[in-house]
C-alpha cells in the first residue's frame, strides 16, 4: 500500500502543476471504488479552479471553492500525469483534464476513493474518513511526551500501536519496521511499556525515516509509482531491516527475522532491538 512519503510524493508532484489552474473536466470511466463515487461529482467540480493540494495522513485533498475532493490511492492506486496523445490504461478509472496536464487514477483493485465533502456538510476535519486520524508526525505537537500519553494503558505490541493510526498517521507497516529497527526497539513490546526517553527517541526515529524516504520520493512497491510515474529508490537501497529476513543486520551482523503482527509481516534485529 503507498504509505504517507509516496503519498506526500504524489501530492508534490501534482500540486505543482494543478494548484491555481482550471478543471476543465472530471472523467469517471468506473464508479464501483471502494466507495462509490457520486454520480454527480463531474457537474460539481468541473469548470472550477483547484485553489490547494494538501495531504491528510494518505488522503490527497484537492481544495475547490465549494468543497474538497478527497483522494485515496488504495492498495495499489497511482495518481500520474500522463501526455495528453496517451490513451487510457485498463485500470485508469478517473481523470482530472487540465488545460496544460492531465491526471489519471490507476487501481487495478479499486480499493481507492475519490469523494466529495462540500463546504455545506460542515469542516473537512469532521468527515468520517479524517476524523479519527491521529497527528501528522511532522507536526510540531508530535514527540516523544506525545507517544508516550497515546501508548498510556495500551498492551497491543507498539508496531500494531504505530499501524493503528490514533497516535501518529503514515507510519505504515515498512516505515514502522524500520523506525523501531532505528529505535532500538522490539516490534513486540507492549506500547504502555515503552518508556519516556525511549518514546522520546521512536518519534525523532519516524521523522527520520520518514523524512529520508521522501528525500528519494518514497519507497519502491511492486505497483507504487508517482506522480511522474517514476518508482522512488529508498527502501531498495537503504532498508535496515524490511523484507531483509535472514540477511545480516548491517549493525551487529546477527540474521534479521520476521514475524506476522496481525496479519502483516514485521522484520527486526533480536540484538538491536529490545523489549
Amino acid at each position: 500500500m503507498p504509505e504517507l512519503p509516496e503519498v506526500e510524493t504524489t501530492r508534490r508532484g501534482i500540486d505543482a502543476v494543478i494548484t491555481g489552474q482550471t478543471l476543465r473536466r472530471l472523467v469517471v470511466r468506473e464508479s464501483r471504488m471502494r466507495w462509490p463515487i457520486p454520480a454527480d461529482l463531474p457537474d460539481l467540480v468541473s469548470g472550477r479552479a483547484v485553489l490547494e493540494c494538501a495531504r491528510r495522513g494518505k488522503y490527497l485533498l484537492l481544495r475547490f471553492e465549494h468543497g474538497t475532493q478527497i483522494v485515496h490511492l488504495g492498495m495499489s492506486g497511482s495518481l500520474r500525469r500522463v501526455p495528453e496523445a496517451e490513451p487510457p490504461r485498463k485500470h485508469d478509472h478517473v481523470e482530472w483534464i487540465f488545460d496544460h496536464a492531465i491526471l489519471r487514477l490507476h487501481d487495478p483493485r479499486r480499493f481507492g476513493a475519490v469523494l466529495w465533502h462540500a463546504h455545506a456538510d460542515g469542516p473537512l476535519e469532521a468527515h468520517p474518513l479524517l476524523a479519527s486520524l491521529g497527528i501528522e508526525p511532522f507536526d510540531p505537537r508530535f514527540d516523544g511526551r506525545w507517544l508516550h500519553e497515546h501508548f498510556r494503558g495500551r498492551r497491543i505490541a507498539v508496531k500494531q500501536a504505530l499501524l493503528s493510526g490514533s497516535a501518529v498517521v503514515g507510519v505504515g507497516n515498512i516505515y514502522a519496521s524500520e523506525s523501531l529497527f532505528r529505535a532500538g526497539i522490539d516490534p513486540r513490546t507492549p506500547a504502555q511499556r515503552v518508556s519516556r526517553p525511549r518514546c522520546e527517541r521512536l518519534a525523532d526515529m519516524i521523522r527520520a525515516t520518514l523524512a529520508d524516504a521522501l528525500a528519494s520520493g518514497g519507497s519502491t512497491l511492486r505497483d507504487y509509482v508517482g506522480a511522474g510515474g517514476e518508482p522512488g529508490s529508498y527502501f531498495t537501497i537503504h532498508a535496515a531491516v524490511y523484507e531483509r529476513h535472514g540477511q545480516p543486520c548491517r549493525v551487529c551482523g546477527t540474521p534479521i527475522r520476521r514475524l506476522v503482527q496481525g496479519q502483516r509481516a514485521t522484520y527486526y534485529c533480536p540484538v538491536c532491538q529490545r523489549r
